[in-house]
C-alpha cells in the first residue's frame, strides 16, 4: 500500500497516534508460547496448563484483595495479562477493559464531567461534616458503645 512516505507501512502507521493504537490491535491472537514449545503437542498443552495456574492463583490473589488491603483490582488484571499471553478470550477480555479504561479516562478529563465531580464531592463531604458535627454536639467525644442512656 503506497502511503506517500519513503518508511515501511509499519513505521508509517506508528508514526500516527490512534494509527498506533489499531497496529497493537491488530497484533495475531493466540499463543505468545515460544516456537519449540508451540511445535510439541503435550508440551504446548502443559504450558498451557501452567499459564492458566499462575493466572488464576494471581486472579484469586486479587479477590482476595478486594475486600482486604491490597490493590485488588490491578492484581486481576495483572492475572488476566498472565492469560492473556496464552489464551485468545483474555486477550479479547483484556482488549476490552484497555478500551473502556480509555474511554472513562478521558470521560473523566471532560471540564463538565470534573466540575460534577467536584460539586458532588464538595456536597458529599459537607453531609458528613453536618453528621459528625451533630454526633459531636450530642454526645461530645465519647464512643457509641460506650453511651449510657440519657
Amino acid at each position: 500500500m503506497n502511503t506517500g512516505r519513503s518508511e515501511p507501512v509499519e513505521v508509517a502507521a506508528m508514526a500516527d497516534g490512534t494509527k498506533a493504537e489499531k497496529a497493537e490491535d491488530e497484533r495475531g491472537l493466540g499463543s505468545r508460547a515460544p516456537e519449540f514449545v508451540r511445535a510439541r503437542r503435550v508440551l504446548h498443552m502443559s504450558w498451557q496448563v501452567g499459564v492458566f495456574v499462575v493466572g488464576l492463583a494471581v486472579v484469586v490473589a486479587g479477590v482476595i484483595m478486594l475486600p482486604l488491603p491490597g490493590p485488588g483490582w490491578v492484581v486481576i488484571f495483572g492475572g488476566m495479562a498472565i492469560w492473556a499471553t496464552e489464551f485468545v478470550w483474555a486477550q479479547l477480555v483484556l482488549r476490552w477493559t484497555k478500551r473502556k479504561v480509555t474511554e472513562a479516562a478521558q470521560r473523566a478529563l471532560d471540564p463538565r464531567v470534573r466540575r460534577r465531580n467536584i460539586i458532588l464531592t464538595v456536597i458529599g463531604l459537607l453531609i458528613i461534616g453536618a453528621i459528625a458535627g451533630f454526633y459531636l454536639w450530642k454526645f461530645g467525644l465519647v464512643m457509641p458503645w460506650k453511651i449510657e442512656d440519657q
